[in-house]
């Protein structure tokens, strides 16, 4: 940063490079990228060569690719997510021990549970930020144990309501956190609290593939993060962006969409259960086309929207939120906007749809430059 006074918090949505050149998923954002203090993003797979074919089917190796994360600018990774333990024990450890030694921390998983919970502070300036990172979408077994690796779990229930009184009426679907898991999360909040000026909180959470909608249990928890002690909540893993809400005063980015991410129609990720990438996706997660011209990165066409959140903390406080609307390329490689390129329009009214339609219509925005501010 340019600013001394200044600390920037850099933060981008799901990344999982596999490509060999993985540089050149970062380069057009590469230059915003380094002027964090602390940067961060959601690590969507393992780095291991002791990982199941899943994992190491990618044309890049485990250790070159934690230097390119390294050489970035990225110095955390969240790393809570439901591909955690695609690589087993060994792909999780591995992953920590790889990214450590390229001086990146890893929160939200780890050899057991006190250490998945175990969160990171940064002292940048004299002004302490602390991170805690969880996860709500936990395929069975991941979760972290006694002396179990995994995941730092936000279990969440669900139930269904027939809403009126028409046979065949579709259900209402409801969310409500573990009440166990949520007092561990506040716990952990509490705790971290008074050790930092600042404090984040990572969520990987939400229905991924889906356009608009926000779970129930995500203001729950999101809510009770804030109450709890939580400046900001960053949310990941519905792979498309969601809505920003603004809840006493603080944010609660719903998710930040992807950002690197390497997702073969054919290739690396056609192993993936055993059956080819797009069959199995189109028919179980929404049924939509894959995009010809879009040969890394196959999700459906609103995903091609991103964001990059910038947070500058001032005298120890959180005083300005802002995102910078990007662009999926057809290579795959996320390109930063300018206020000039009306695609920044487009993310930009996309964003204020997605609010209203959630109904978030406390979320007020001001466009700065080829940013758009938060107002809080």
């Amino acid at each position: 940063m340019t600013n001394k006074n200044v600390i920037r918090l850099i933060a981008v949505g799901d990344i999982m490079p596999r490509r060999e050149n993985a540089e050149e998923l970062f380069s057009l954002a590469y230059s915003i990228l380094k002027e964090g203090d602390i940067t961060i993003a959601q690590l969507e797979r393992p780095i291991s060569e002791r990982a199941p074919v899943y994992t190491t089917s990618t044309d890049i190796k485990p250790r070159r690719l934690a230097k390119v994360l390294a050489d970035t600018g990225f110095n955390l990774l969240t790393f809570a997510s439901n591909h955690t333990m695609d690589g087993g024990d060994d792909g999780l450890l591995d992953t920590i021990d790889m990214l450590n030694e390229h001086n990146i921390r890893v929160i939200g998983a780890g050899k057991n549970i006190e250490e998945a919970r175990k969160p990171a502070i940064f002292d940048c300036k004299g002004t302490k930020v602390g991170f805690l990172d969880f996860c709500s979408v936990i395929t069975p077994g991941t979760d972290a144990g006694s002396d179990k690796p995994g995941v730092s779990p936000i279990r969440i229930n669900t139930a269904y309501q027939v809403p009126g009184w028409q046979p065949g009426e579709a259900p209402r679907v409801l969310t409500t956190a573990s009440a166990q898991h949520l007092r561990a999360m506040v716990d952990d909040i509490k705790k971290l609290r008074p050790m930092v000026d600042v404090l984040v909180v990572c969520q990987h959470w939400g229905l991924h593939f889906v356009t608009s909608p926000i779970a129930d249990y995500e203001y729950e928890v999101g809510h009770a993060a804030i109450d709890a002690g939580a400046d900001i909540i960053i949310g990941t893993h519905a792979h498309t962006l969601k809505g920003i809400e603004v809840y006493k005063g603080k944010v609660i980015l719903h998710c930040l969409g992807n950002f690197a991410f390497d997702h073969y129609v054919s290739g690396p990720m056609s192993v993936m259960r055993g059956m080819p990438f797009d069959s199995h996706y189109r028919s179980n997660m929404g049924g939509w086309k894959v995009d010809p011209e879009y040969p890394t990165h196959a999700f459906p066409i609103d995903c091609q929207k991103s964001i990059l959140l910038k947070c500058d903390i001032i005298d120890k406080k959180i005083q300005r939120v802002a995102f910078h609307p990007c662009w999926i390329t057809k290579k795959g490689v996320s390109e930063p906007l300018s206020h000039t390129d009306p695609r920044n329009d487009e993310v930009f009214h996309y964003i204020e749809w997605l609010c209203e339609d959630q109904r978030l219509y406390d979320t007020k925005f001001k466009k700065e430059g080829d940013e758009i501010v938060i107002l809080t």
